[in-house]
């Protein structure tokens, strides 16, 4: 069946058939991990680009690597709905975006939409539209944010409009609109904590919308790692994770995380984009 935001996989392993009426909510199925990403061949990345008058940022090279990852590997991009397991057809990240310094101490604490990526983009492109989009997020309301202030602005609509939505996206009825402005309807969510000094949390994947991943970052710390038979500590970028249990094998996200840590080692890997999307394996 299709969706404005996915295909449907008709010949997924019986075992993920079976885990989606087993476990029928994302939150029965989440699994988190903290990834540890050595810190040193990002922050030498990002200050050499500076020389060469390309402001980027740690968090830029971060969720470049996740979305390159997710363009490389196409079957962590597929989310269940409706005990059906899909396809994505496009790389989404919902992030949230700090308010500006004027509403610091206030209960506005930011907006939160969501960025689209080719699986084509480099880290250039992808450091563009980043930045596009904290900038665009800052300045006015998003998408996602009218639809909200819509909906909550009629009296006792709130409810009914979110049980009608949950009921149109479970249907496959939900208009491509609301999906394409919905954070919640995603790749990944993604989120800077260490922007606000603030240490990585493993951040849940709402049963709501279609995400599947979630990722938090957090302060670089000093971890303990055994190298040469002696325990030394690196200076990290932590990374919170949780996935959806049911969308691919564990085994699977653990290859991934090895192709991650080549490109978080050598940031220059995606410097050059993929040739063409690569589909995935069981469409």
């Amino acid at each position: 069946m299709k969706r404005p935001d996915g295909r449907l996989l008709r010949h997924t392993d019986p075992m993920y058939r079976v885990a989606v009426h087993l476990m029928p909510r994302r939150s029965d199925a989440m699994n988190a991990i903290t990834l540890d990403i050595p810190y040193e061949p990002i922050r030498q990345y990002v200050r050499e680009k500076k020389k060469q008058g390309i402001a980027m940022s740690n968090m830029t090279v971060i969720l470049g690597g996740l979305v390159r990852l997710t363009a490389e590997y196409p079957p962590i991009n597929r989310f269940v709905m409706n005990k059906r397991v899909y396809a994505r057809e496009k790389i989404t990240v919902g992030m949230v975006v700090a308010g500006s310094r004027k509403d610091e101490g206030t209960a506005n604490e930011g907006t939160m939409s969501k960025i689209t990526f080719e699986p084509t983009d480099n880290i250039f492109q992808i450091n563009e539209k980043i930045e596009q989009y904290i900038a665009e997020n800052r300045v006015g309301d998003n998408s996602a944010e009218k639809v909200i202030h819509a909906v909550t602005s009629i009296p006792g609509v709130l409810r009914g409009a979110a049980n009608l939505i949950r009921w149109a996206d479970k249907h496959n009825v939900l208009p491509r609109g609301i999906i394409e402005a919905s954070p919640f309807h995603c790749s990944m969510l993604f989120t800077n904590l260490a922007s606000i000094r603030t240490n990585h949390i493993y951040h849940h994947i709402y049963d709501f919308g279609t995400t599947s991943m979630s990722f938090a970052m957090g302060n670089p710390r000093w971890v303990p790692k055994q190298k040469n038979g002696e325990i030394v500590f690196e200076h990290c970028i932590p990374l919170g994770m949780v996935m959806d249990d049911r969308t691919v094998s564990g085994h699977y996200f653990a290859m991934t995380f090895h192709r991650l840590k080549q490109l978080y080692a050598d940031p220059s890997l995606m410097e050059e984009g993929l040739p063409a999307p690569i589909p995935d394996p069981e469409l």
